[in-house]
């Protein structure tokens, strides 16, 4: 209790000069005194001399007229809802408002849900104007937070899931996450000036292209305030090297989707751990895996980019020694140097133990995919993180990707070949391959 006492008296302390408010929330002092003048909000106290002295809480009251602002309502329309839920007993920052624009839509029956819907609808008949427009009027209705995750990313997952369960095309997809982009790169243009203090590095690692979720975090910190540099997919940790030198950020943040690009990003960590950079990560990989994320010298952003927000302006104001990572076991260190000597061997011995692979569309897609896996998860240091790879490649059922019913004989060669063709070194592969397949019935001898 008493606790819960002092945060609340901290929280109304007046201890922000009108300048420090202008820094956090981007309003110029002309409009802040605008607001106090005609609206009573907010409402600073005064100092002997006549100063504004702002609460935390004044601070979070001049966001949240922002974000009435960013819905559609114009200032007069954001306090007169503010009074109202007053009025109604409620503290409007502990509550989720909706205008009366987006009331009158659920009524209607066009929630976001539905808009949601509509827009999907839209980009799989590849129709960009009505996905424009569908969107646009999401943005006008609801707060951009809310389009972002609940529309954008949330959309395009939904076409992605249907090409993962053979019900959309990947050009579907392509078509929904380019016009998602398109949008986000528009937004970021019109995005404040930065007006808080810290730099911050936004790039995905090396084999990394899927950039919607990091592209937004970096959409929604810009709105926030900070200052962020958008480096894009599949950044080179050599070119990170150079910018981080150049523009000697306070934090780089990244994400990962897939195991080869966890493999990559761990290159970028150690690099910036070199530098005394933080690093700040996160990614459907190390939500799959939550043991990945105790292998990456950086700081976990949470599972979803609602969290991240939070988490990266914890790490911006006071960020915490970086976490200790798991060392690469000798074993698997001797492991992925003898398998990348030998694996064009061992995938030539497969296809000549099973010609009939080499007739199969799927067997492309196969031997490039378990090698990355495997050199992946040699690299992060536990052959075992290759079985989540596997099991994303089982459930798959698009077009020109390994059938399940033929999954195992493929991994059952693969093992005859690795055995055949690795010595000790690397005996983790092989037993990670026999403990996946029943060796006495697959793969020949």
């Amino acid at each position: 209790m008493w606790m819960g006492a002092l945060v609340n008296d901290t929280y109304r302390e007046p201890i922000y000069n009108l300048k420090s408010v202008v820094q956090e929330t981007g309003v110029k002092p002309d409009t802040l005194r605008a607001w106090e003048r005609r609206y009573g909000l907010p409402e600073p106290a005064r100092t002997e001399g006549g100063h504004r002295r702002y609460s935390q809480r004044d601070i979070e009251i001049v966001k949240w007229l922002l974000d009435r602002q960013q819905e559609g309502l114009r200032i007069k329309g954001a306090v007169k809802l503010w009074r109202s839920l007053e009025r109604a007993d409620q503290d409007p920052l502990q509550s989720r408002p909706t205008s009366e624009a987006s009331f009158s839509l659920e009524t209607m029956g066009q929630s976001m849900a539905d808009l949601r819907q509509r827009w999907v609808s839209a980009c799989l008949a590849f129709d960009e104007q009505e996905a424009g427009r569908i969107l646009t009027q999401a943005l006008a209705l609801y707060p951009h937070e809310t389009v972002g995750l609940d529309l954008l990313l949330e959309g395009v997952a939904q076409i992605g899931h249907g090409w993962y369960t053979g019900e959309a095309s990947v050009q579907q997809e392509h078509f929904a996450s380019e016009l998602a982009l398109r949008r986000i790169e528009a937004l970021l243009l019109a995005a404040p000036p930065p007006t808080r203090a810290g730099r911050i590095l936004a790039a995905c690692p090396p084999e990394e292209e899927h950039t919607l979720g990091l592209l937004w975090l970096t959409y929604l910190l810009r709105r926030r305030g900070w200052e962020v540099l958008y480096l894009g997919a599949n950044v080179p940790v050599a070119r990170l090297e150079k910018v981080t030198r150049t523009t000697n950020p306070s934090l780089v943040i990244s994400a990962a989707l897939r195991l080869p690009a966890a493999a990559t990003l761990l290159g970028m960590a150690l690099f910036l751990q070199r530098e005394n950079v933080p690093l700040a990560f996160g990614g459907r990989i190390f939500n799959r895996l939550p043991a990945l994320r105790a292998r990456i010298p950086g700081h976990f952003l949470g599972p979803s980019l609602k969290l991240a927000v939070q988490s990266v302006e914890d790490l911006m104001v006071a960020p915490p020694p970086t976490p200790a990572v798991e060392p690469i076991s000798e074993a698997h260190r001797q492991a992925l140097a003898h398998y990348r000597e030998r694996q064009l061997l061992i995938e030539a011995d497969l296809m000549k133990r099973r010609p009939d692979f080499l007739q199969q569309s799927w067997s492309f897609i196969a031997n490039r995919e378990l090698p990355r896996d495997i050199v992946a998860a040699l690299t992060l240091g536990d052959i075992g993180f290759v079985d989540d790879s596997i099991g994303w490649l089982a459930e798959l059922n698009s077009d020109g990707y390994v059938p399940i019913e033929v999954l195992d004989d493929y991994l059952g060669a693969y093992y005859q070949a690795a055995k055949k063709l690795l010595d000790e070194r690397g005996a983790t592969i092989v037993a990670w391959l026999a403990g996946r397949i029943d060796v006495s019935n697959k793969g020949g001898n």
